[in-house]
């Protein structure tokens, strides 16, 4: 197995770094107020009922209950999504699952977990929790309040984590104390964000995690969400000062529990030097673990076996929880 050495773009989805220089990486430093900022705003989270209802839906499977979910997250938005219980066991833990910026059409009933209540929500603005006038589509999306940090989408959107975990601990009061949350790409680091601010989270799982190192972030070429965020900064230059505060590596210093980031050498969509420094800030180093994939957002050789890997690790991960 090895990075892909042939591709279609226009630019280099390695950066030219090599796996000593991404392993060398690390977080900018954090404006002042990063600290009071996440605490006021998880404080304000908290306050709200998210007032789940449960109703029937119309995917099934052999080891799952399946139903459709509501919940209510900050500013009064209704959240939507999937969960899903065991029909066999009991329940004794949860899960909440994030999402791509392509959104989510269902459910994964693919996780590795026994005893547990799985949430998928659909972030607001997006997918089942589409609101407008907030954009349906990411290049828009991430956009969305960029210049305001109380009501930027990406705070609002780690609201909506925030409120999940609300929901199920209403729904399942047994289970804290051992709740997770899995995260891809958008959901990596929106999970980052979210997740050094919440106790009740205990474990996490990033998956080429987004939003890391600013700095590299608003720099580097990319197809993925960042490069709708670079354009627009040509001509709304203040925005950046607003962007500090949602960097997911300057969060991740602040995470205690233990994590398990999946990180990809080469990636057109997120850019490996910003999902290293996630992980690389992760401290201390032995109370988490790195996986490196050769490649994110990409089809190559080898990734199914790579992948079979990951998700044998991501089973024992959570088999702790």
């Amino acid at each position: 197995m090895s990075i892909p050495t042939e591709h279609e773009f226009d630019f280099d989805p390695t950066y030219g770094y090599g796996l000593s220089e991404l392993l060398a990486l690390r977080p900018p430093m954090a404006p002042t107020g990063f600290d009071a900022f996440w605490r006021e705003r998880y404080l304000a989270a908290r306050e709200v009922d998210p007032n789940p209802r449960l109703s029937a839906s119309s995917q099934s499977n052999p080891n799952w209950h399946v139903e459709s979910i509501t919940y209510t997250s900050t500013g009064g938005v209704r959240i939507c999504g999937w969960l899903l219980r065991p029909k066999h066991g009991r329940i004794t833990r949860g899960l909440v699952v994030g999402h791509g910026y392509g959104g989510r059409g269902g459910p994964e009933f693919d996780i590795p977990v026994d005893d547990t209540a799985i949430l998928f929500p659909c972030s607001r603005g997006l997918s089942r929790s589409a609101c407008p006038p907030i954009p349906a589509e990411a290049a828009g999306h991430v956009l969305h309040k960029i210049g305001d940090p109380t009501r930027y989408i990406l705070g609002g959107c780690v609201d909506d984590l925030w409120l999940a975990v609300s929901a199920l601990t209403k729904l399942h009061p047994g289970i804290e104390g051992h709740i997770g949350y899995i995260g891809t790409s958008f959901g990596g680091g929106i999970g980052a964000l979210a997740i050094p601010h919440d106790p009740r989270i205990t474990r996490g799982h990033l998956i080429v995690p987004t939003f890391g190192n600013m700095p590299l972030w608003l720099t580097l070429p990319t197809v993925g969400s960042g490069n709708s965020v670079q354009r627009f900064l040509k001509t709304h230059g203040q925005a950046r000062a607003s962007l500090a505060f949602f960097d997911a590596a300057i969060a991740a210093t602040r995470i205690s529990v233990p994590m398990l980031v999946a990180v990809a050498r080469f990636d057109p969509a997120v850019a490996p030097p910003c999902q290293f420094t996630v992980a690389n800030a992760l401290n201390p180093p032995d109370h988490h673990e790195t996986f490196v994939l050769d490649a994110g957002h990409y089809d190559y050789p080898g990734m199914k076996e790579q992948h079979v890997l990951l998700g044998d690790r991501v089973r024992s991960f959570l088999e702790e929880l």
